[in-house]
């Protein structure tokens, strides 16, 4: 017994070393991504410090408990949605990764708990639940009370998102749960922002600015869910409703019990039974109809390679949550608009702009098998069909895109005067984002993850070249449509027809995506191998 013992302390001890070496193991691939790591990781610190000070100025204000109610429910959402949309961004946190280890189920609970309260994220939100604690409390009674609230609900944070996470663990594998990821992330992130607007409109409705006392109603139903449940009872300590905060700890310790015998018990089946999630599920009638609409693609290499890449649009994760968070992303800004009374139709720029940022790592998704494209790159035509192929895919799913969204936003906003130079705008953004796109796949390529989680666009490390691709495309775009945005100016002040923008911006953005494609191409030769080794990059 006691050597089963002595074994169980040691996976512990092993597996809170490995996630403490993931960690580190980041900051050692280059000295850009470590700073980009540290940089993140004090922003996040920020951000958590700042919440944390922000609660603790309003101790004794009237609503304060209830504003830390209000916050711990919030982060509990938020905990418990992470395993479903962003399965996986910790190598740590997939249970399938260790289950063919002969490891007992519980030391292994044990050790994925403990090493969950490793990392900046849970560091952050230790630093808000002291501030809610504090917000909360009144007295020593109070303090005495949160010294056990503030580890308890943090442990049933982890508890939480690694249940969660187990419990799906092979539907969120499958390619079904990763298209579940997919739409349930968009889904989640337009709720969040209504709630958000529901929010502040909440807090701002009397006039009197932020007015703590209107989340009463909200909190006074929280208060009793665990893990918020023990927070308040930090509040109902300090006003000597000692029973009711014993209950609310009681509450959430018997979430936290029932979280882990949860996870215990999904532990065991993944240890124990078989994988039948990814099992491929093929329609005859659907492939024949899918042959005949590649049919309408151009012959040759162009029209082969846009239908591979078309392909890896629809069937890829990675690809297809591209695709709809760039449809997604406009359709909240077009909402937004209207909601926050700036109303305009020419928000769909931004869906032009969103769609053909798709372009900006055009081999990544190749991944090592982009030798195989490499090796029939013979001449500059070849790499230019190559690029027109791939730049064919996109443009023939964003241009349908932007015509079909354009009439519900103009509806929306009621500016159907403004609809035709709108998507003209939409379409100069399009192709410059395209163009520019093909220049930056060939100069700053990125590695996918090899996990093929949809919700992760790089690989480990490579998260700084991610944002800089991204944040150096949208600047492009905005320089390079310049004058197509000084031609709509004068036109508009002008008071002339501005309806021809929509053939000049289409003609401005395909002029500029085959310029991208003719200044790539030539590129492409020559760095063939060094993208190579980019895109395999892990």
């Amino acid at each position: 017994m006691s050597t089963a013992l002595a074994e169980d302390r040691a996976v512990v001890r092993a597996l809170v070393a490995l996630k403490v070496r993931l960690l580190l193991n980041g900051l050692r691939r280059s000295r850009g991504l470590a700073v980009g790591y540290v940089l993140g990781l004090l922003i996040g610190l920020l951000f958590g410090l700042s919440g944390a000070v922000g609660l603790v100025a309003l101790h004794g204000r009237e609503g304060a408990a209830d504003a830390a109610a209000v916050l711990v429910t919030g982060l509990t959402v938020c905990w418990a949605a992470m395993p479903l949309f962003f399965f996986s961004s910790d190598e740590s946190a997939d249970p399938t990764r260790l289950t063919v280890l002969p490891l007992r189920e519980s030391a292994l609970l044990r050790g994925t708990l403990l090493g969950g309260l490793v990392g900046p994220g849970p560091l952050i939100n230790l630093l808000l639940l002291v501030g809610a604690a504090v917000a909360a409390g009144r007295g020593a009674a109070s303090a005495a009370v949160a010294v056990l609230a503030v580890p308890l609900v943090l442990l049933t944070l982890v508890a939480l998102i690694r249940s969660v996470g187990a419990g799906n663990a092979r539907l969120l594998s499958s390619r079904r749960g990763k298209d579940f990821a997919i739409f349930g992330g968009l889904l989640f992130a337009v709720l969040a922002q209504a709630g958000n607007l529901g929010l502040q409109s909440t807090l701002n409705g009397s006039g009197r600015g932020v007015d703590l006392s209107v989340l009463h109603p909200y909190a006074s139903v929280v208060r009793w869910i665990p893990p918020v449940a023990a927070i308040d009872a930090v509040r109902s300590a300090g006003e000597g409703a000692y029973a009711v905060a014993a209950g609310q700890l009681l509450l959430t310790a018997g979430l936290l019990a029932l979280l882990l015998r949860w996870w215990l018990r999904s532990l065991r089946e993944l240890m124990v039974s078989g994988d039948s999630s990814t099992l491929l599920e093929t329609s005859s009638a659907a492939s024949a109809r899918a042959e005949g609409l590649w049919r309408l693609l151009p012959e040759g290499r162009v029209g082969t390679v846009a239908q591979r890449h078309l392909r890896y649009a629809w069937r890829e994760p990675r690809s297809k949550a591209a695709v709809f968070t760039g449809i997604g992303m406009t359709a909240v800004f077009a909402v937004l608009s209207v909601v926050q009374g700036w109303g305009s139709v020419y928000v769909i720029a931004i869906g032009g702009m969103m769609l053909g940022l798709q372009s900006g790592n055009l081999f990544g998704m190749d991944g090592s098998g982009f030798w195989m494209v490499a090796a029939t790159l013979g001449t500059r035509r070849d790499a230019r069909d190559e690029l027109r192929g791939r730049v064919l895919a996109i443009a023939l799913y964003a241009v349908p895109v932007l015509l079909l969204f354009g009439p519900p936003v103009a509806a929306l906003t009621g500016d159907w005067a403004d609809l035709a130079p709108a998507l003209g705008l939409a379409l100069a953004a399009l192709g410059t984002a395209l163009g520019l796109g093909c220049v930056l796949s060939v100069l700053a390529p990125y590695a996918l993850p090899a996990d093929g989680n949809p919700m992760r666009n790089a690989a480990p490390g490579q998260n700084g070249a991610v944002m800089l691709n991204a944040f150096g495309s949208m600047v492009g775009v905005a320089v390079l449509c310049l004058p197509v945005g000084a031609l709509l100016g004068f036109l508009l002040l002008g008071h002339r027809p501005a309806w021809p923008l929509l053939p000049a911006g289409a003609l401005y953005g395909a002029g500029l995506a085959l310029l991208g494609i003719r200044l790539a191409s030539g590129r492409l030769l020559g760095r063939a191998p060094e993208i190579l080794a980019k895109v395999i990059e892990r």
